[in-house]
């Protein structure tokens, strides 16, 4: 599903809990481990071609209220509609809420327009094994 190139550079986000987010929460919001999960913006692959981005790549979002530096992570085909992108509850998507709760508690969040700029390639992180030890 193609967009028009008017909304190339545009996704409509979605904020929202994760259960990662929420294991990093618990075990506490300055360990690296949330700050990792809070700082990665949810792509469908389909969006990440179509405005050149690869997994790891650090791209600034934006809207009328402010602005973040975050890390890409393209998902597999089908995990999220064309057009969206996903980031968990955290201090960079906070940026972008207006602090409006209209009684609520909660900013509204849900379904905001972000521009997406490529700021600069990322660097993959390999996923290391342990070292296989001698059995008897």
């Amino acid at each position: 599903e193609k967009r028009n190139d008017a909304m190339k550079g545009q996704l409509i986000l979605i904020p929202g809990r994760s259960s990662k987010q929420g294991v990093g929460l618990n075990k506490g919001k300055l360990k690296e481990e949330y700050i990792r999960v809070t700082t990665t913006l949810e792509l469908s692959a389909e969006d990440a071609l179509e405005n050149g981005l690869e997994t790891a790549d650090i791209v600034k979002i934006s809207n009328h209220i402010g602005e973040t530096e975050v890390q890409v992570k393209v998902l597999k085909e089908g995990k999220l509609p064309v057009g969206y992108a996903f980031i968990p509850y955290g201090p960079p998507s906070s940026n972008l809420f207006d602090g409006e709760t209209c009684g609520t508690g909660m900013p509204a969040s849900k379904g905001m327009t972000i521009d997406i700029k490529f700021i600069k390639k990322g660097v993959k992180k390999k996923t290391t094994l342990p070292p296989k030890t001698a059995i008897g």
